[in-house]
């Protein structure tokens, strides 16, 4: 009897406490934006390369998917760049954390945040990722194809390219309050800059391999290329990929689309972390605020990044910081596997996505079922 009182006195205890949690914000002011990317972070790593774009053809496949599985209005966690905003319309989160290694991500995904403040359409968004006039006669209801086929049609220019620099950085610093190091605002231009030179056919590496910028990258343009010789789609193939059923869900698919994440953006809902997925701080620190805030990580998209960690002693580092996560039934990680690992592998693609539900990972984790990559791959579906 009193086991199970004790039992019940818990159970409300719990319930007290969620229900006096404070709710997730509709936003953040700019310093709790800054102090949260600040205090949850971890000192800065390096990556093989500076990931700048995607090199991911198939991460719409599962979209269907994972709008039906994840519950509405969870937290969301992601890495590397702008494919998580496909990611997050999908899934509309209350708030999002992306939680990467490198300090060029952070300030890849501040670039972005600014751009969307300052470019109420798609097109003004592209003319001013690009450092290019603006587009002539892009109707609102333009495809993807058409919008890439506009910014085909017109020229990236130098006093663009500063002049847009400069509203950039003052957004950020003088706007918002940003503290942003002097190194911090080189390298953000420098990332700036790979926009300004490729353009539309900036592909993954491309700009780290120092060589000109390579043609037929666009709609209808066929592959770019990225560093080392290998194909690589563009920025502008990405965003005219589609699901299985030749949906498009990306960022830029619609205005409706643009017009979402650009308001999450402008209430300082997408929070840019440096974090080592292995490391002691960054995720938990997202799953502490999460879990005070009486919610749970409904998405969590690790792109490749496993593949990596199994290549080091302490891959298991990773799984136990994601099992610290408050999670539901409907918590979801996304991965993106090499395509010769799955069955029925895709023509043409280098990579699949696929989805794990997290309580299963997680139960995998506890059972001693996971010791290499392609463990992880088999709980995976597409």
């Amino acid at each position: 009897m009193r086991k199970r009182l004790a039992m019940l006195a818990g159970v409300i205890l719990a319930v007290n406490v969620l229900a006096a949690a404070p709710a997730l914000p509709e936003r953040l002011t700019d310093s709790e934006f800054w102090s949260l990317s600040a205090e949850m972070s971890e000192p800065a790593g390096s990556f093989r390369s500076e990931n700048l774009v995607s090199n991911e053809t198939m991460f719409q496949w599962p979209i269907p998917d994972l709008a039906k599985t994840v519950t509405p209005g969870a937290v969301y966690m992601g890495v590397a760049p702008d494919q998580n905003f496909t990611y997050m319309i999908a899934v509309k989160p209350r708030i999002a954390f992306i939680v990467d290694i490198r300090r060029g991500n952070l300030l890849e995904h501040l670039l972005y945040k600014a751009l969307f403040e300052m470019a109420p359409t798609r097109a003004e968004f592209l003319s001013r990722l690009f450092s290019m006039p603006k587009f002539k006669a892009v109707p609102d209801a333009a495809t993807p194809r058409q919008l890439f086929d506009a910014a085909y049609m017109e020229t990236a220019d130098q006093k663009l390219f500063e002049a847009n620099t400069k509203a950039v950085l003052e957004l950020l610093t003088k706007k918002h309050g940003f503290a942003l190091s002097v190194e911090d605002e080189t390298q953000l231009t420098w990332i700036y800059s790979c926009f300004f030179k490729y353009g539309p056919d900036l592909t993954y590496q491309a700009c780290e391999s120092g060589g000109p910028a390579f043609s037929g990258g666009g709609p209808g343009r066929g592959f770019g290329r990225g560093f080392g010789g290998m194909m690589f789609r563009s920025f502008a193939d990405l965003q005219t990929q589609t699901d299985a059923k030749d949906v498009n869900h990306a960022y830029l698919a619609t205005e409706a689309n643009y017009r979402w994440i650009r308001d999450f953006e402008s209430r300082n809902l997408v929070v840019p972390v440096m974090g080592d997925f292995m490391g002691p701080k960054a995720i938990r620190s997202v799953g502490d605020w999460v879990r005070a805030h009486g919610a749970i990580v409904g998405t969590f998209y690790t792109s490749n990044v496993e593949q990596y960690l199994f290549q080091t002693s302490t891959w298991d580092q990773f799984y136990a910081n994601v099992r610290s996560l408050p999670i539901d039934k409907g918590s979801t990680l996304i991965r993106s596997v090499p395509n010769n690992m799955v069955t029925p592998a895709q023509p043409g693609a280098r990579a699949a996505s696929m989805l794990t539900s997290i309580m299963e990972l997680n139960a995998a984790f506890l059972e001693k079922r996971i010791s290499g990559y392609y463990d992880v791959v088999k709980i995976s579906r597409q």
